[in-house]
């Protein structure tokens, strides 16, 4: 999976009023989770010609985050989507070039032939592939990823059990073998092409993001010495890492910002901007900071982070145009229902957990009115979601799956017969005991912390006392800090965001064996399905797609992970800037493409 980008923060609704959102709504809401969308550009190119002293400035980049990032530059070892962002101009070491759908095609920095008869996967380097440092990029700089993904002691979060396919993983996985034995060079380590064996090839494998197939390089040699569970923490890749891309990192203020000039090893089309400075800007403050034309535009193309409800205030400045595409993020609530084995590397859940009950996680979820909630603060850019995956993937994504249509009287219902009774204001369990249930959330700008008092608002009306797990929203990092441990009972629901890989195939978040699996949700029917997305039948589209929908379907029957709100990713774009562009064709050369014709922001 394309570095499973994962937005740990969710989208603001600015401006909400906690007693507002308590209002919105009857006692059901219609199915549909739809409003009317707001259409935007893909592109950008403003007037005039770029001239030397515009492209001699500095880029003034937006990253908006109400949290600092923390600073892991390495792909393979980040696991959220600011760190992914802050470093995007050194090109994320990206492999390949792609269609506007993601299917993998020549002119990238390797090219990849795939052979369903020998199940073997070839990645050839061009000639000219070089990191930011002058060095070589090698084989070996290919295959790395894998051995960071799969050791036993890795930091990565990116393994499960797709990546087994590959001869020798498993064994490499379980720290029965020091090498992934189905990895081989045929020109040496130092050459350029490196040749992957499977034991089953995969559809997914033709595009971008596959969780069979990794998509970038690691500096094999730079790294050095530095032990593959100390490599995330290492001056080599949070103070100075070096890149593929257009750009080489000048520097990094550590959670805050970072700086970058042009990369003169680099392949492809040659950057234009001589400075780019991308800096964190808070969800409350972004509104105030293009008012005062601080930033040119705001950071993650394909996902970008805006305040939707702020919406109306952006979109009448002057000197600034709105440019946007559906986007690959979903927020979600996820529930706590058992642990991570270490020792076997799979989440296993516990029958006695207190969310363990599908008909009260299903409960919580008809008792919000995420319809009204978008409806009235979403401006078009954020809609109800009915699935867990977003509508973008629009082959197999299932627009005929209900989700959770606001419905009180259901909500009770299902309590109501699961045992769950009333005594005074608050219900106990099914045994009569008092049941208190933790909500964990993020700090974000008070109009969203406004929205999560909503949630437990209505909560509340359903007989349930929910509370914040630590009385209040929680910082970013502690809040992840919380639920990846392999056992934890302090988060018993949670709000968050995804953004998806490029590849749909979601095993990476909800598998069995997945660290990405927060609520360890783990059955034999839900291994089956995300198996079959991918299995010998899945080469046939139809087939496919097919799957897909009804594993979507399975996963709001079972209410482990409810989906919550789709959206818009979009930005203003400042007047100067030409080339801007969030299609998938050239995102190679996003960075690249850019001009400007003035020395600061109109």
């Amino acid at each position: 999976m394309f570095m499973s980008k994962k937005k740990w923060l969710m989208a603001g609704l600015v401006g909400l009023s906690a007693l507002t959102l308590a209002a919105c709504g009857n006692n059901k809401s219609s199915n549909s989770g739809t409003t009317k969308h707001v259409s935007m550009p893909e592109t950008y190119s403003g007037s005039g010609k770029a001239t030397t002293a515009g492209n001699n400035s500095t880029l003034r980049v937006a990253e908006v985050n109400d949290a600092p990032f923390a600073g892991i530059s390495s792909p393979t070892l980040l696991t959220n989507a600011e760190d992914s962002d802050v470093f995007s101009p050194g090109g994320g070491d990206s492999l390949f070039n792609v269609t506007k759908n993601y299917k993998i095609i020549d002119g990238g920095l390797a090219n990849l032939r795939l052979n369903r008869k020998a199940k073997t996967a070839t990645i050839t380097l061009r000639k000219n592939a070089r990191w930011s440092n002058g060095a070589k990029v090698t084989a070996k700089d290919i295959e790395y990823p894998y051995e960071i993904i799969g050791n036993k002691k890795t930091a990565s979060q990116q393994y499960s059990s797709d990546y087994a396919a590959i001869k020798g993983m498993a064994a490499y996985h379980a720290g029965k073998a020091k090498t992934i034995s189905g990895i081989t060079y045929p020109d040496g380590q130092k050459g350029r092409t490196a040749t992957i064996h499977y034991t089953r090839m995969s559809p997914s494998m033709q595009y971008l993001g596959s969780s069979f197939l990794w998509q970038t390089v690691e500096p094999y040699e730079y790294y050095g010495k530095t032990p593959i569970s100390k490599l995330a923490a290492s001056p080599k890749v949070r103070k100075n890492p070096i890149f593929t891309g257009p750009y080489k990192l000048d520097k990094i203020v550590q959670g805050e910002s970072t700086s970058w000039s042009p990369n003169s090893y680099y392949y492809g089309k040659k950057a234009q901007i001589k400075h780019i400075t991308i800096q964190v800007v808070s969800s409350n403050n972004i509104v105030a900071a293009f008012k005062s034309k601080k930033y040119d535009f705001a950071n993650g193309q394909q996902n970008i982070v805006m305040p939707s409800s702020q919406y109306p205030k952006l979109k009448t400045l002057k000197d600034y145009a709105e440019v946007g595409t559906p986007s690959m993020n979903y927020s979600y609530f996820g529930f706590n229902l058992g642990q991570m084995n270490t020792k076997t590397g799979l989440n296993e859940m516990n029958k006695n957990a207190k969310m363990a009950n599908k008909n009260l996680r299903k409960a919580m979820m008809y008792a919000i009115d995420i319809n009204q909630v978008s409806k009235k603060f979403g401006n078009g850019l954020t809609w109800r979601a009915n699935v867990l995956i977003p509508p973008v993937f629009k082959n197999v994504y299932n627009s005929k799956a209900a989700g959770f249509p606001y419905n009180m009287k259901k909500a009770k219902s299902l309590l109501n017969k699961a045992g769950y009774k009333k005594h005074g204001k608050w219900r106990t369990d099914p045994k009569g005991k008092k049941l208190i249930i933790h909500f964990g959330a993020m700090q974000s700008s008070s109009a969203t912390e406004a929205t999560y008092q909503y949630y437990v608002q209505q909560w509340h009306k359903l007989g349930l006392n929910v509370k914040y797990t630590t009385g209040k929203p929680m910082e970013m990092n502690s809040f992840y800090s919380t639920i990846q441990k392999p056992k934890q009972d302090a988060i018993d629901i949670w709000n968050a965001a995804w953004s998806t890989s490029s590849e749909p195939t979601p095993t990476q978040i909800y598998g069995a064996d997945a660290p990405y699996n927060y609520g360890h949700f783990a059955t034999k029917k839900n291994t089956q399905l995300l198996n079959s997305l991918n299995n010998e039948k899945a080469w046939n589209a139809k087939y496919r797609a097919q799957q897909f929908k009804k594993w979507q379907q399975y996963m709001n029957d079972q209410a482990a992970y409810a989906p919550e709100e789709f959206n818009l990713s979009w930005t203003p774009v400042n007047t100067r800037v030409k080339g801007y562009s969030v299609t998938t064709e050239g995102t190679n050369e996003f960075w690249s493409n850019l001009s400007l014709t003035a020395t600061n922001p109109k």
